[in-house]
């Protein structure tokens, strides 16, 4: 049988030891400590040799855990610069007013949560009376600190906006209530209230993960000159229970690896989540404390309050901190809500030692340890703590929090499963809250059953102190700023007129040709260095390597090694000034970087023009919730998916063939999506989405919107752009006339021959030309061939013509107008499913039918593919014939015959 304490292989064997009687001698001292003291004793020196070392600089790996007990002792803790019975009298205001807000809202069944801002008070009134920034801070000048907060906190950020006189009791009453246009969001919103929210976060996950790519933003505006923002930190306040979404942890191994001193995360943990305990058979501060610290984190707890310091005195043998560190989170939650019998029993009755130390204690000293006496409820420790995270340099910080959910709601709440779906307090409770904080509301203000709003008053001491205290510290916070930019030049022409005269007999791609156009652009001498090139580790894939060594990859360490292709002309560069951002393989990060990026004008007032490239099969499917985050944010910017379309992406299968993205893009109120068949197509979008989102819109545009352009990598031959007007305002409306079966040159015969008009988006615009050549040649048929750059805008225009309609106004929706006078009926094909070309239809006034590449893709060659899902040139012939022999223009027997000619 295998002995269980014999010393096992190490990987220190294979190193030389230079003095094995030396090791052996240390091996005996922490032997004979451990039988002679125990195993804890020896534990408590060995972790008191690694400090030591750690002080000395010894290289030696850092333990991923620590006892359940704070970070910094209460000796430790410095003295809190301001007076700490104001902020105190000041959060009792906010806890009061933000229940109040649910509470008041709940009678109209919108809802709304109380728990969690009560548990979570003194984590942001410290931040906003002591540390966070506001935009006219001196060192941050327009900036300020970035703050993330937790979704569910809202009410108690509304209610500190009422004390500081940003909000009124007319606008807590219409918390969740926005449709009238005085409302407030239900969650950090800001788009609906664009003057205080910053970052949307209540989507779980999506904060902390934005956080850190924020941070890291921030340090690349730095390092490329843009604005020093070095001043600025980033502040993410998160639940324990959001840890659990990948997304949270995603990038912890970036903001280490980077040095983000800049960021802090505030986890808030209560121990519950939405239905219940976090981790109720185990502990999740030591998971995190784990995982953030071998991540490389600074990790700081703070989970005791001031009255657990008697007991740690106490604790001779280490039993108390033995039994802290082993007891689960759902039985600490149940401690919350049970007598001291029952605590003296189960907590301290599970070790002699415990219960001789019990015995010290009265029931009232057990409570207050147990019920109320928390690290995250005390502004000492919260002020502690996040000094201690200012302070820290050369990594990112993460503070341990615990709270009790529902803390001061009182015994109905506290630390109750069921405590978030907990929308309102009895007048009862409320009274009995009242008392608790000390709040000067009298009984008769109860009018009705309905719970006052409480006010100290504009002049009193309380708001005169708030507001002295953000005066300091640069103005309300949260708090989010549109700068009174001057519009950015716009590039000289050439740059877009290049595409118009087309390639000739060259195959370009378009992919390719927003390549081109971006590396023209970035050259310009005024804004080209506004450009932030995003790619997750596909640059090669979309032909931008050359972009490499001209504009370099940005990292903050610049190129501490030499490049193996540093001979080549197109090598890898890294540069601590570079442009480019190569994510790795991220399209979550990537976005996070997009986000930052085309929102610099509001948080920093700094114009930056982000484009993110990327497979577009794993753009819009990965990461949807957070292109709803940046339109919620108010981002601007170019996304593109490259290597777009279900048949032209050859060989790489179903889970690479993108054929719906347009159809998510569609969903999305603030992306503006288009499926450009031509290069000049590109070229003329590009430029209207530069000067609508940084130039000077037109009455009535939005410009907090971003593009999304579909482009390909079939290499083709381009055309020259149609002369001609309105060819501009075609693309960029969604559809114009590329041809006549007359101006295309091709022979149909008969002077009255049956005539089709042909709707091509994308790549899928080449077959329906081909398709055009076919019908003349072969069936007599004239077909007029359309390129429908973006069938979204087209049905956008045309809801809005619909409502116009319905208020009284005469609108023609702009497809109709184009359409108008065509002959025959339209069929439309695109490389995407069939309910891409169809979100128009119920406006054509023609005969309306469409083709596309519905199901799942598949591997082949282009034609295979496209004959496969009937899309290719002669079965647009078909479709077109089986349109015209419906209507009797050619005979029916038309449709077999050429079904059997092309093999359909």
């Amino acid at each position: 049988m295998t002995d269980p304490t014999a010393i096992q292989p190490s990987q220190l064997d294979q190193l030389p030891d230079r003095d094995p009687e030396e090791t052996a001698e240390w091996r005996a001292s922490l032997d004979a400590v451990t039988r002679a003291a125990g195993p804890h004793r020896a534990a408590y020196l060995m972790r008191r040799t690694l400090e030591r070392a750690e002080g000395n600089g010894l290289a030696l790996p850092k333990l991923l855990e620590t006892d359940y007990v704070n970070t910094i002792p209460t000796a430790a803790e410095p003295t809190v610069d301001g007076d700490e019975e104001m902020e105190r009298r000041i959060t009792a205001w906010n806890r009061w007013n933000a229940a109040a807000m649910v509470t008041r809202g709940a009678k109209h069944g919108v809802g709304g949560h109380i728990a969690t801002f009560a548990s979570a008070a003194w984590l942001y009134e410290t931040g906003f009376n002591h540390f966070f920034r506001g935009k006219e801070s001196q060192d941050s000048p327009g900036s300020g600190d970035q703050l993330y907060i937790q979704g569910h906190a809202s009410p108690g950020i509304y209610a500190r906006a009422f004390l500081d006189g940003r909000l009124n009791e007319t606008h807590l009453d219409n918390f969740r209530q926005e449709a009238g246009g005085n409302g407030l969001p239900s969650y950090p919103h800001p788009r609906r209230l664009p003057w205080l929210w910053e970052f949307p976060t209540v989507s779980m996950g999506l904060g902390p993960l934005s956080a850190i790519y924020q941070a890291r933003f921030n340090r690349y505006l730095t390092n490329r000159g843009i604005k020093d923002v070095s001043a600025s930190h980033v502040w993410a306040f998160l639940g324990d229970g959001e840890m659990d979404e990948p997304e949270s942890t995603a990038a912890l191994s970036l903001a280490s690896r980077e040095g983000l001193d800049n960021l802090t995360f505030v986890i808030n943990c209560n121990l519950q989540r939405l239905d219940g305990p976090v981790r109720a058979n185990f502990k999740i501060v030591q998971e995190l404390e784990a995982q953030f610290r071998g991540a490389g984190w600074n990790v700081i707890k703070s989970l005791w309050g001031n009255a657990w310091d008697e007991l740690f005195r106490l604790d001779t043998t280490g039993a108390l901190v033995r039994r802290l560190r082993e007891v689960p989170d759902a039985q600490v939650q149940t401690y919350q809500t049970r007598d001291a019998a029952y605590i003296r029993q189960d907590f301290f009755g599970a070790d002699p030692a415990l219960v001789e130390l019990a015995k010290l204690l009265s029931d009232d000293k057990i409570l207050e340890c147990f019920h109320l006496s928390r690290g995250g409820h005390e502004a000492r420790k919260v002020y502690a703590a996040y000094k201690a995270a200012v302070e820290h340099k050369g990594a990112p910080t993460v503070i341990l929090a615990q709270t009790v959910k529902g803390h001061t709601l009182g015994a109905g709440f506290a630390s109750k499963n069921a405590n978030h779906q907990m929308k309102k307090l009895s007048t009862d409770e409320f009274k009995q809250m009242r008392d608790l904080l000390e709040l000067p509301i009298s009984d008769s203000r109860f009018v009705d059953g309905v719970v006052p709003y409480g006010h100290p008053g504009a002049g009193s001491p309380e708001v005169r102190y708030l507001q002295e205290r953000r005066a300091a510290l640069g103005g309300p916070a949260p708090a989010r700023r549109t700068h009174a930019l001057a519009p950015l030049p716009a590039p000289a022409d050439k740059s877009f007129a290049a595409f118009d005269k087309g390639s000739g007999t060259q195959k370009v791609a378009t992919t390719m040709a927003f390549v081109r156009l971006v590396k023209d652009l970035v050259r310009d001498k005024t804004s080209g260095k506004r450009w932030v090139p995003i790619v997750p580790d596909e640059a090669r894939t979309f032909g931008m390597e050359s972009l490499f060594p001209s504009l370099g990859i940005y990292s903050p360490k610049g190129q501490t090694y030499e490049p193996v292709d540093r001979d080549q002309l197109m090598y890898y560069k890294e540069a601590k000034n570079g442009q480019i951002l190569n994510e790795g393989i991220t399209e979550a990060g990537s976005m996070a970087d997009f986000i930052a990026a085309s929102t610099a004008y509001s948080t920093h007032g700094e114009a930056m023009i982000p484009f993110y490239i990327f497979y577009s099969m794993f753009g819009w499917q990965r990461t949807a919730d957070q292109m709803w985050q940046l339109a919620d944010q108010l981002g601007r910017g170019f996304l593109v998916g490259a290597t777009a379309g279900r048949t032209t992406l050859t060989g790489e299968g179903l889970q690479h063939a993108d054929g719906h993205s347009p159809v998510i893009a569609a969903t999305n109120p603030a992306a503006l999506s288009y499926d450009p068949a031509f290069a000049y197509e590109v070229a003329t979008i590009v430029k209207d989405g530069l000067r609508r989102m940084y130039g000077e819109p037109a009455p009535g545009e939005d410009p907090n919107v971003f593009y999304y352009l579909t482009v390909y990598n079939e290499p083709l031959p381009q055309p020259a752009k149609p002369s001609g007007l309105g060819i501009d305002e075609g693309i960029v409306k969604g559809l114009y006339r590329f041809n006549t079966a007359e101006s295309a040159g091709v022979e149909v015969g008969a002077a009255n021959a049956p005539r089709i008009q042909l709707l091509g988006s994308g790549t899928a615009i080449h077959w329906a030309l081909e398709a055009q050549r076919l019908l003349a040649a072969e069936w007599g048929v004239a077909a007029d061939v359309w390129s429908a750059t973006s069938w979204t805008e087209l049905r956008r225009d045309a809801l809005e013509a619909d409502a116009a309609l319905l208020r009284g106004e005469e609108r023609v929706p702009y497809v109709r107008q184009a359409l108008q006078g065509a002959e025959g009926p339209v069929l439309a094909v695109s490389d995407y499913m069939r309910q891409v070309p169809d979100q128009i239809a119920q406006w054509v006034e023609q005969d309306y039918s469409s083709l596309g590449a519905d199901g799942f893709g598949l591997s082949d060659t282009r034609e295979a593919a496209r004959r496969h899902f009937g899309v290719d040139a002669q079965s647009i012939v078909v479709a077109a014939l089986a349109r015209l022999a419906r209507r009797g223009e050619v005979p029916a027997s038309a449709v077999k015959e050429a079904r059997e000619r092309y093999g359909l």
